[in-house]
């Protein structure tokens, strides 16, 4: 593969901070419009191919969390646009397909249905935007994820309200800088959407995984919290 400058789309800042080695970097903020707009700057950099890299949710009941999904296509909007072999080879074997969605998907019931519908291994919000700015510039692509909320687990209403456009993490995690709160509900400066779940019990086992030290907001490990703000 003679991609000699990779550029790299993630949504969060501490995503970008893990993915420097591996290219040229630029956080979208966490939702699609920014996602574009970091692809799209990215190849006004000259870059040669472009690499979708984070967390994402998952699908797939038997994913765990920290699982690593290298995709083999991207679903949206019932199109399926196939990630570059060459490119994705550079990480590993691609396999599945990533769904694309547009808002974070907060309800276990809303991913089982998706997995039912779709047969997708998981979602997350920047990988279309990648897609079609690379299909715009003739470019190959990749998606690079880990698994951050298993199928089975609600996400905390602070999950939905706690990033910047910059994709980094705003002044309402602070609430959360131990245990001991992460694990109750707390009020909130923003109004949760009803369908999102409360904070009880977050901060599990399956958040101590290799994905941990960046699953923040979305899966709430307390103890990367700490690491990461303090960055």
């Amino acid at each position: 593969m003679g991609v000699l400058t990779l550029g790299i789309v993630t949504g969060l800042a501490a995503e970008a901070r893990l993915a420097r080695p591996l290219g040229l970097v630029r956080a979208g903020g966490g939702l699609p419009a920014g996602a574009q707009a970091a692809a799209e700057w990215l190849v006004s950099q000259g870059v040669d191919g472009l690499l979708s890299f984070g967390l994402a949710g998952g699908l797939d009941p038997a994913l765990r969390a920290g699982t690593i999904v290298l995709a083999a296509g991207v679903r949206e909007d019932g199109r399926l646009t196939t990630t570059d072999p060459a490119l994705s080879a550079r990480f590993g074997q691609a396999d599945g397909v990533l769904l694309a969605g547009s808002a974070v998907l907060a309800a276990a019931c809303e991913k089982a249905a998706l997995f039912a519908a779709t047969g997708a291994l998981a979602i997350d919000l920047e990988s279309g935007a990648v897609a079609r700015v690379a299909a715009r510039h003739r470019l190959p692509f990749a998606v690079l994820r880990a698994i951050c909320d298993p199928a089975e687990r609600d996400l905390p209403p602070v999950a939905l309200v706690a990033l910047d456009a910059r994709g980094g993490i705003g002044a309402l995690p602070r609430w959360c800088a131990t245990p001991r709160n992460c694990r109750r509900s707390s009020p909130l400066p923003a109004t949760p959407p009803p369908r999102a779940r409360r904070c009880e019990g977050a901060c599990g086992p399956a958040d101590q995984s290799a994905a941990s030290a960046t699953c923040l907001p979305l899966g709430w490990s307390c103890a990367s919290f700490a690491m990461v703000s303090s960055t």
